[in-house]
């Protein structure tokens, strides 16, 4: 497989991935063990949208550098604010949490801008405010509710494709497998400290489809190679792993370099999604070679030829061809 000039594997391969695949497995159960006590232990730093708070959009007539808006609200006296460039080098975005500045008083909104402007306008640089937006706690609760409906949504709906399109064991495994890459992609973000807000999420979510298409591709090749060759269950799935090996590369490099490339030059704003679908790239190739195909080879997902030759209906239609 060539990308470029530059040759990542030999085409071909003949990795012999079914080998340790005990050792493997239970490395990788060790693996979710530790990432939910990272996830339980040292939990998240969420963002305003979730915790409430208020946002205020500050524009300056020339352009500002973040760090300096926030070492001048640190001077204030104003903790814990968050500055991040929106539209261009003019203009700020600062959050400030909810217990910051009274926020439960009907005009505390307009006091923190006012006291926003007051804190970051120089003689040289003068900065407007436009009224502050204050974002309830509420607001964050509906928010984090979605996103564990949209994750269970996601779920529910690959499992339920899988199983109609392939087989219910298949379906299982890749939403287990989706499950385990979801919830180290979590562990590394919450060990980080990364600051949870939307575009993570959404970058969880991406991680979540980036997974199932993965599996799906590995697995389709499962199915057609029990179907067409006459060799054991253990070589029919390392085969299958090592022909479908440099798609699965390949494609997880340009996620990654497409997700370099954002956080890079997209701002404050995109790292956490870029960050997420960087280290979700490296998880998903992973477990989609050591974890989703080893596991078809255990206890009530083991799968066999029987199970997935063609059905009585399939083969009927064969029958009536030409």
């Amino acid at each position: 497989m060539k990308l470029f000039p530059l040759h990542i594997i030999p085409n071909d391969t003949t990795i012999d991935f079914m080998r340790h695949r005990r050792p493997v497995l239970a490395f990788m159960l060790v693996l979710l063990v530790a990432s939910v006590a990272i996830i339980g232990l040292k939990g998240f730093t969420f963002a305003l949208e979730f915790t409430g708070g208020t946002m205020v959009r500050t524009h300056f007539e020339q352009p500002v550098h973040v760090d300096q808006v926030r070492q001048r609200l640190a001077d204030a006296g104003i903790e814990n604010a968050q500055v991040q460039s929106v539209g261009g080098g003019s203009d700020v975005m600062v959050r400030l949490p909810a217990d910051a500045e009274h926020n439960n008083e009907a005009d505390a909104a307009q006091k923190v801008a006012t006291r926003v402007r007051d804190a970051v306008t120089t003689a040289e640089n003068p900065a407007t405010v436009q009224p502050g937006e204050f974002v309830g706690p509420q607001v964050g609760r509906d928010l984090a509710l979605n996103g564990i409906y949209a994750t269970l949504f996601m779920v529910v709906g690959f499992l339920f494709y899988i199983a109609v399109r392939f087989e219910l064991k298949f379906a299982m495994v890749a939403s287990i497998t989706a499950f385990f890459d979801l919830i180290l992609t979590i562990a590394y973000m919450s060990m980080l400290g990364r600051e949870f807000d939307l575009t993570v999420l959404a970058g969880m979510l991406s991680v979540m489809g980036f997974a199932i298409n993965d599996i799906i591709v590995v697995f389709d090749r499962v199915r057609e190679n029990f179907r067409s060759l006459r060799v054991e269950p253990l070589e029919v799935l390392n085969r299958s792993i090592n022909q479908t090996l440099s798609r699965t590369i390949i494609t997880a490099v340009m996620f990654f370099l497409s997700a370099l490339a954002l956080y890079m030059y997209g701002g404050e704003s995109m790292e956490g999604l870029a960050e997420t679908h960087m280290i979700g790239a490296v998880i998903v190739v992973v477990s989609s070679v050591i974890v989703a195909v080893p596991m078809l080879t255990i206890g009530p997902f083991k799968v066999s030829k029987q199970d997935l030759m063609p059905k009585a209906k399939d083969l009927a239609e064969l029958a009536r061809r030409p």
